[in-house]
């Protein structure tokens, strides 16, 4: 990571820069925080080609989610740069100079010996950075005592956000004289002292010229927002301003919170092509391979490569004509692209539960559990080892304040990564192993036509309900669906289903159940589903150890299974949590569900802990005809 400066300043891990503080977020560093600037600053001059992802269908969903942003479109995903040497050679400048662009913020400053509260490029304070080897030591520094050691300046931690995803200086000096200039000097100093407390902030800001003084509480709060001006509709990643301002009230926020910053996220399973797939979907799946393929001659060249061998599954002359439909499609008129998002877990599925498994690749192997046990063949008509897989994330937006949510979309506004698209996002990848669990379809269909109507399932649509409509901004006018979302009652047996099994399998797999991930394949309008994948998605060294594909293989996972639901049956929370039901007003979207017993953590949940309830997989109280599980299962 490099600085404003053009020093490096620190390091973070990929996985970090996607999910947890990447474009437009800050950085906490030992001795200041940083911003990540926007994808425009961004660089990979002199560095070799080996930072490309290639995924066609995530590049497919990246393009159609970036449609909003105008004619923004997506060749490449590309991993944060770096150059070897960076680590394990200090004094290799070059190698330094190799990574992701930040800038200081907030860029006030205070002394913590003297208090003087000035912005970066006052001249106040004075950058070090003089050791190569830690990059850590990068601090600000005042000279305002004698001796060797000067103070340590750090960040003044107060910004302000508005919910259209901007970032902006707390403005001290305004905010000192009440809006008014200071009537000593044309650019004052500032003191600012924190007098502690366990009641918020409690920091006074005084005008070292006029005397002035003023508590950061008169900030906060509703009362506080009328002492504070109207959002300017700043991007400092940008580095622009909002054409004509903005209309939303800016809020006080501490630098550190938690909201500062939300990624909006996609990500794809590298899959090998379906050989069921139409053509036309292939060539929308895999256009950017695919497209150069306009005569026979071609389609003989490349479909020689090892890599592009799937291609003789397909009639030459269907799969030209196919590419010459698309191109023809394109040409001019870029905006005729089907409209909303890419729907990334169809193909997914097909691969998963086809009849027979794909050839293996270097990406994705899928081998099917022989000797399953006539008890498990109750609930599952197919088990699967995954044995290989690889999954590409892209970050292709940011929230402030509100996090983006699938069930309710308009509640935040999305922040571009870039001024001018740059033909490309950052991305990263992870390569581990999984299972695959097929629910038996006939089970499932029976269940869902057993309890759709019943009293339990009535309540969860109904919290769901409130749940969105709690949530509604008052900015958002025009037709509101409350139940637009709802996934559907397959979704909430076979999401609690998963959880149980990862919270079991976790202590037997040799992963942490944070290392573990689910996706969860229920029905659809368009598509009848019942599938659970539960893989390994650590972005470290875990990931393809083992410990998960063999716990599928007999008769571990009979055992596995039964200690899983003999688990769910009971929780020390019981009977508060088995009775639990969200009832008016309550807009919680879980049943008999807990820390306890049910809930995982937030990486490995792919809705958050919402949607689950074990009244589903095993009786507790007189509410047999709920279970979807077998008695067989059960005994």
């Amino acid at each position: 990571m490099t600085s404003y400066y053009n020093r490096r300043v620190g390091s973070v891990r990929p996985s970090h820069l996607m999910f947890t503080a990447g474009i437009g977020s800050l950085v906490d560093l030992p001795n200041f925080s940083v911003l990540v600037k926007g994808l425009d600053s961004w660089t990979y001059e002199g560095l070799p080609g080996d930072y490309v992802i290639d995924e066609p269908r995530l590049r497919t969903a990246v393009n159609r989610s970036l449609q909003l942003y105008g004619n923004a479109q997506v060749t490449e995903l590309r991993s944060a740069p770096w150059a070897e040497g960076a680590d394990t050679r200090p004094k290799d400048w070059p190698a330094q100079g190799v990574g992701v662009p930040v800038t200081p913020f907030p860029q006030w400053l205070r002394c913590t010996a003297c208090n003087v509260l000035a912005a970066v490029d006052s001249d106040t304070f004075e950058f070090r950075n003089g050791n190569p080897r830690a990059p850590h030591e990068a601090k600000f520094i005042h000279d305002c005592r004698r001796g060797r050691l000067k103070p340590l300046a750090v960040a003044a931690r107060f910004t302000l956000a508005c919910t259209d995803g901007h970032l902006d200086e707390f403005p001290y000096i305004p905010f000192v004289h009440h809006g008014n200039p200071c009537t000593k000097a044309p650019r004052p100093q500032l003191r600012m002292r924190d007098h502690g407390g366990n009641q918020a902030a409690n920091v006074t800001i005084q005008c070292i010229s006029c005397k002035k003084k003023r508590n950061i509480r008169d900030a906060m709060g509703e009362r506080g927002a009328a002492n504070l001006p109207r959002c300017r509709g700043r991007h400092p990643h940008l580095g622009t301003y909002a054409d004509g301002g903005c209309e939303q009230e800016a809020t006080l926020m501490v630098a550190g919170a938690s909201n500062q910053w939300f990624p909006v996220t996609l990500s794809a399973l590298a899959l090998p092509p379906n050989r069921t797939a139409d053509v036309v979907r292939l060539v929308e799946e895999r256009w950017e391979e695919l497209k150069a393929i306009t005569t026979r001659e071609l389609y003989d060249a490349i479909s020689s490569l090892p890599q592009y061998r799937y291609l003789k599954e397909y009639e030459a002359q269907d799969l030209i004509d196919a590419v010459a439909a698309r191109k023809a499609a394109l040409d001019g008129r870029p905006s005729e692209a089907p409209a909303g998002p890419v729907d990334l877990l169809s193909p997914e599925w097909a691969v998963l539960s086809a009849p027979r498994p794909p050839q293996a690749t270097s990406d994705f192997t899928l081998v099917e559990v022989d000797d399953v046990p006539p008890a498990v063949t109750g609930l599952f008509s197919h088990v699967r080892q995954v044995e290989r897989l690889r999954e590409a994330r892209a970050l292709v937006a940011f929230t402030r304040l509100d996090a983006p949510d699938r069930e309710s979309p308009e509640i935040a506004e999305e922040v571009r990564l870039f001024r001018s698209s740059p033909g490309w996002v950052p991305a990263s990848e992870v390569r581990g192993e999984g299972i695959f669990l097929r629910v038996r379809q006939d089970l499932l269909a029976d269940w869902v036509a057993r309890v759709e109507k019943t009293p339990v399932l009535a309540a969860h649509r109904e919290a769901f309900a409130r749940f969105r409509t709690n949530r509604k901004s008052d900015r958002i006018t025009g037709e509101f669906e409350p139940m637009a979302g709802w996934p559907g009652e397959a979704y909430l047996a076979l999401h609690t289903l998963s959880h149980a099994l990862i919270r079991t399998i976790a202590l037997e797999c040799g992963y942490s159940s944070a290392s573990l991930a689910e996706r969860i394949y229920a029905d659809t309008a368009e598509e009848r589903r019942s599938g659970i994948l539960i893989y390994t998605a650590a972005p470290d060294s875990e990931g393809t150890l083992g410990g998960l594909v063999t716990l599928a293989e007999s008769p571990d996972f009979e055992r596995i299974l039964r200690r899983a639901l003999r688990d769910a049956a009971h929780c020390s929370s019981d009977p508060l949590c088995a009775e639990r039901l969200p009832k008016y007003p309550a807009d919680y979207l879980h049943g008999a569900a807990c820390h306890v017993c049910m809930f995982v953590s937030e990486t490995t949940c792919e809705r958050g802990n919402r949607f689950l309830d074990r009244r589903f997989l095993v009786p507790l109280e007189d509410d047999s005809d709920l279970v979807l599980t077998p008695a067989g299962l059960l005994a």
